[in-house]
């Protein structure tokens, strides 16, 4: 696999962040993508090791696309900063994970569960124009699985769980999500929703995008068994979002004036303001384009089994803040600021005799 320089240990250098030692952008994009990518890779290689049974093999696989994708994603996020010469060893290490994980499926996958077919498009990570992109596996030829039995094809049903959630009159909407794979919450505005432990066979990929002045907690589903393979959170204001658990990176963009809760391997956040955002992180936090963002640990009611010690949640690298001073766009919580545990136990799961209004104004949100 391409690296880019020399690749020091990644958690190791961001770690250290020692006066006079200040890092370009570019610099500190490359040990992010370094890390990633050596991760990724990891993983692709320990594939065989999950069952095949009960689509856990396939869960495994799914993570590692999610992760492709929003590494992609971020290569492209960073091109404006990034030069032409890395932009290309980035591509190319891109591209070497698509095959690897090609060629790990062909390997593993029974031949009556997978059929795989040649074919003429170019990879998707290396387009002309030199930009990073990617096409989800389930449009691939080559990378959807296949299942063959004598009952042909069954036809597809998709349902749209936003417009169930809109037509409901609950004062808790609770969407199952059973017949979906992946949860995405979208266009919702002043509505309560609490995700029941059927949407946890959705977890593939989470999107909570344009909501504002609401309440969305999905850390039920998303449990320690069950984490989303990655998460996004986008063009969100005034609203308490309690994400629970991703496996791999949550991405943050556009939220203003709101309160995130998440336990999450790397979280990167661009364009926010007002947040305070209660974390679990075994990474340092990225911020980019930010201003105002209160980070605290993650209250104790969410964390089930997650290592505390592993936690970098107070380590926070500011791309857009060079020098080695603090940043002035982020700070700590001070503790008497921080929601108690009674808040999230009783007030946020909405006890009876309590509205959003309530739990809005309860947590600082109104």
């Amino acid at each position: 696999m391409a690296h880019v320089g020399k690749q020091p240990d990644f958690l190791d250098s961001l770690n250290h962040n020692q006066p006079g030692n200040c890092q370009t952008r570019q610099e500190k994009f490359d040990l992010y993508f370094q890390g990633e990518s050596s991760h990724l890779g990891e993983e692709i290689s320990r594939l065989e090791e999950f069952s095949p049974v009960g689509g856990e093999r396939q869960d495994a696989i799914d993570h590692v696309l999610g992760g492709i994708t929003n590494l992609s994603n971020e290569v492209a996020d960073a091109k404006l900063y990034t030069s032409p010469y890395n932009q290309r060893i980035y591509l190319q290490t891109i591209s070497t994970l698509n095959e690897n994980l090609r060629e790990t499926m062909a390997r593993i996958a029974p031949s009556s569960r997978f059929r795989f077919k040649c074919s003429n498009k170019t990879d998707s990570a290396l387009s002309s124009e030199n930009t990073a992109e990617w096409t989800p596996a389930s449009s691939i030829p080559d990378l959807a699985p296949r299942e063959e039995d004598d009952l042909g094809e069954l036809p597809k049903v998709s349902k749209n769980y936003n417009d169930e959630i809109t037509r409901s009159n609950d004062a808790i909407r609770k969407p199952s999500f059973s017949q979906a794979k992946n949860i995405d919450l979208s266009n919702h505005h002043n509505i309560h929703i609490l995700l029941p432990s059927t949407a946890s066979r959705a977890t593939s990929v989470g999107s909570v995008t344009h909501i504002s002045e609401s309440v969305v907690d999905m850390s039920i589903p998303t449990s320690s068994e069950t984490p989303f393979a990655s998460l996004v959170l986008s063009d969100i204001k005034g609203s308490l979002i309690i994400a629970g658990q991703v496996a791999g990176a949550a991405h943050i963009s556009r939220v203003v004036d709101s309160i995130i809760v998440v336990a999450s391997r790397q979280v990167r956040m661009h364009e926010c303001a007002n947040v305070k955002i209660y974390l679990n992180c075994t990474s340092r936090p990225i911020i980019e384009g930010c201003k105002n963002i209160q980070f605290s640990p993650m209250p104790q009611c969410y964390m089930n089994a997650l290592d505390s010690t592993q936690n970098h949640w107070d380590q926070v690298d500011d791309f857009n803040w060079l020098k080695s001073e603090h940043s002035p766009n982020w700070k700590l919580l001070p503790e008497e600021e921080r929601l108690n545990e009674s808040v999230w136990t009783k007030v946020v799961v909405g006890e009876p005799g309590l509205g959003l209004i309530d739990i809005l104004h309860k947590t600082g949100l109104k």
